[in-house]
């Protein structure tokens, strides 16, 4: 089944965040430093889909404080969370959708790492 390619989005993409990046290694480091640049941390979500590497279920709300360490960004995006009060755990990214009160730049940032995912792309 064909994905649908959003034009403004992939310009955006290709023009902003990708645009000087050559091989796998450049795209995560430029992927990783336009989601730190743009998410305004503390970030209220909801997990959207269960994945089998991760703990959340479908309809959890927690609370991201931050990208993962950059080394642990080398193939997916993962950002931090409070897990069982005392500790962080990292979670996928892709796994997670903002709710309502989020800022706009970081809705649109991760909504970009969603379709970026969702298009099948990889780095």
């Amino acid at each position: 089944m064909a994905k649908t390619k959003s034009p403004e989005r992939e310009e955006r993409i290709h023009t902003e965040i990708v645009v000087d990046a050559h091989g796998s290694e450049e795209v995560a480091m430029s992927w990783y430093y336009y989601l730190e640049q743009v998410i305004t941390f503390p970030v209220t979500t909801t997990c959207r889909a269960h994945r089998a590497t991760s703990p959340l279920k479908k309809g959890d709300e927690v609370e991201i404080t931050a990208l993962a360490d950059m080394d642990d960004c080398e193939h997916e995006i993962f950002v931090m969370t409070r897990w069982d009060t005392k500790d962080y755990l990292a979670v996928p990214l892709a796994q997670l959708t903002p709710t309502s009160s989020t800022d706009e730049a970081t809705r649109d940032a991760i909504e970009d790492w969603h379709y970026w995912v969702n298009q099948g792309y990889e780095f």
